[in-house]
């Protein structure tokens, strides 16, 4: 998340765990001067370089909101027994479709294509 402009600005599908974060972390995408806020936890303080590094609940709070529309908004991240695709690409389309919705006034550019039949 992009704290100042408080919009998405990428993620990576793959489980919370070491392996993971040292993947996304060596994205040749990522800038090497961001600034990363984090939560407490422990593999974040051994790859994450100090001077790139915040951790405190006050600059994840952008995070764990978008999260929870996430899951508000797509039954796939919800519940186990329906929905659920474990193709990365299925759920990387979606996250894709949810974040031109919500980032991009999307809905708004269909909802005027609708209500113009009207």
């Amino acid at each position: 998340m992009d704290c100042t402009g408080n919009r998405t600005i990428g993620w990576f599908i793959g489980n919370r765990n070491a392996t993971s974060f040292k993947e996304f972390y060596n994205n040749p995408n990522l800038p090497n001067d961001v600034i990363i806020c984090t939560d407490d936890w422990d593999v974040y303080r051994k790859i994450i370089p100090k001077e790139n590094h915040i951790v405190g609940k006050q600059y994840t709070n952008g995070i764990e909101q978008n999260n929870s529309n996430i899951r508000h908004y797509c039954a796939r991240f919800t519940r186990r027994t329906k929905v659920v695709s474990k193709s990365k690409e299925m759920i990387d389309i979606t996250l894709r479709i949810l974040w031109y919705l919500n980032e991009f006034d999307g809905y708004k550019y269909f909802q005027n294509i609708i209500l113009s039949i009207f």
